[in-house]
């Protein structure tokens, strides 16, 4: 590859720097209790272009625990007062429900695969054919988890929100040690929602060159601007949380985008990464016929063969068809070799004398 980076590959879409941005729509807890709404966010995810759905695979004992002692407290932000227990409860998605989203899925022909949260849930995406993982942000430092994943050798994502960069390290290292082989880490900020000026997104350069893997964004904001600016520093994946409601009421939807927003997401972020494309200061295609429009040397004097050109008789003006300005100096003062019309394009061929470099 030009940049020299690794690239990965899930379910035969390759993703790296010389490949469109692959774009991920988070389905989270945005189900809110219904299969039919899971259903429709997958459809509606495929409709807007989106390259794959997520989901997330616990259930509440195998995330934390049952208690409502101040450990096990919400304090504070979005799920002020609840318990985890009793937040994860409302927000998981029932693990009977795997297999018939899995098929709906695919059916829809968009990729799906979700987030373990224990070595169960591994098992149990296994069991169905997932094409790769994703480790989330508050299991980045779950190096056992992290290992155990990687022992399938399918493609994994880090979000690294939290994690610092030795955490970040260790995290890389656990995957490597698992006999990951296609790993990629994306730059988040775990705040739900999260403003758009704690994104730092100079850090995704930095990360591409301090670990050498497939990079992206996974995006906690409200709207595509930080997304999409990502593009531009080197993001190769974009996961954003999708939802058909942003009103829905759910845990996740008010920080979710909506089915118009992923659609422009999709486009925009293609775009922008089309519109990077490589070092090049010549011609575009695009400017081919424009050419003519620049600026060239023109005679504004009839001259007779044998006079000389003076400064009032030549000018640089629209259109190009006439020796570029640059010449208009070493032009001055010479003869030139026959009749010539005002508003006719000056020519090398109508100079005496040696020709004009």
């Amino acid at each position: 590859m030009e940049n020299g980076m690794i690239e990965i590959a899930i379910a035969g879409r390759c993703i790296g720097p010389d490949h469109p941005p692959y774009v991920i729509a988070e389905l989270s807890a945005n189900h809110n209790g219904s299969m039919e709404t899971a259903k429709a966010i997958i459809a509606a995810a495929c409709k807007a272009g989106a390259d794959a759905v997520k989901l997330q695979t616990y259930r509440p004992d195998t995330i934390t625990l049952d208690s409502a002692a101040e450990d096990f407290r919400i304090k504070g932000g979005l799920w002020d007062g609840r318990t985890l227990y009793e937040l994860y409860e409302e927000a998981h998605m029932p693990w009977d429900w795997h297999m018939p989203l899995f098929d709906y899925a695919r059916r829809q022909g968009i990729t799906i695969f979700s987030s373990p949260f224990d070595a169960t849930a591994v098992d149990l995406l296994e069991d169905l054919g997932a094409p790769a993982y994703k480790i989330a942000s508050f299991e980045a430092v779950d190096l056992p988890l992290i290992r155990y994943a990687a022992q399938t050798g399918k493609p994994m994502i880090i979000s690294t929100g939290m994690a610092d960069a030795e955490e970040i390290g260790e995290a890389i290292a656990a995957a490597r040690d698992g006999g990951c082989r296609e790993l990629a880490v994306l730059h988040c900020v775990s705040g739900y929602p999260a403003p758009a000026e704690d994104y730092n997104l100079r850090t995704i350069p930095d990360m591409i060159e301090r670990f050498g893997l497939v990079t992206g964004l996974s995006d906690h904001t409200l709207d595509n601007t930080t997304a999409i600016a990502s593009v531009a520093l080197g993001a190769a994946i974009i996961e954003k949380h999708f939802t058909l409601d942003r009103g829905g009421g759910g845990p996740d939807d008010s920080f979710s985008l909506e089915p118009p927003e992923m659609a422009a997401l999709c486009a925009g972020a293609k775009t922008t990464w089309a519109a990077l494309g490589r070092v090049d200061y010549g011609r575009k295609s695009s400017e081919q016929g424009n050419t003519q429009f620049r600026r060239s040397l023109y005679f504004v004097r009839d001259l007779k063969a044998g006079d000389t050109i003076t400064a009032d008789a030549v000018r640089s003006v629209r259109p190009g068809f006439g020796m570029p300005p640059k010449h208009l100096n070493a032009v001055v003062g010479r003869t030139v070799s026959q009749d010539v019309s005002c508003n006719t394009p000056v020519r090398q061929q109508l100079i005496l004398d040696r020709p004009i470099k």
